[in-house]
């Protein structure tokens, strides 16, 4: 082989792995969550556990929410704050009756979100990737939507 196609296809290997590592990694389905779904949307992100109270009342308004704003330009997205994964997460997304994405992988470092001690807690990203906000306790469809509003008028 010559040494310009070896460049050539190390260049297209490289592309090819660069293209993966902005995939957001698997959800509670095991399905490969595309950077290409997420690219400029607005994200909910919620952290819930199944030993968190709150949230077992949260998750059916986060359901509201995505089915509400689908095709809108914003996703829901859960997160298990303990870091479940494979059958273990998908499970217990079964038994809170998630209907949205459920990440098994963390994207704090990915956004820079701040440390979460707390539960629930709900991160809104707008859609350059940037944290608008962080809402500590139990949320509503409604008011993440007014809050959502409130901060695309801002834009």
């Amino acid at each position: 082989m010559g040494r310009p196609l070896q460049m050539v296809i190390g260049v297209l290997a490289g592309l090819l792995l660069a293209g993966c590592a902005d995939d957001w990694g698997l959800d509670q389905h095991g399905r490969k969550v595309a950077a290409e779904q997420l690219e400029g949307q607005w994200l909910v992100i919620n952290y819930w556990a199944e030993w968190c109270k709150p949230c077992r009342t949260e998750i059916p308004e986060l359901n509201r929410l995505s089915a509400d704003l689908q095709g809108q330009g914003v996703r829901v997205l859960g997160v298990n704050f303990d870091a479940l994964q494979g059958e273990a997460l998908s499970k217990a997304a079964a038994a809170f009756d998630i209907r949205f994405t459920v990440l098994a992988q963390d994207p704090a470092p990915r956004l820079e979100l701040p440390r979460n001690d707390v539960l629930p807690v709900t991160y809104i990203i707008d859609g350059a990737g940037r944290l608008r906000e962080r809402l500590v306790g139990e949320q509503t469809a409604a008011g993440l939507q007014a809050r959502l509003l409130h901060w695309q008028a801002e834009e």
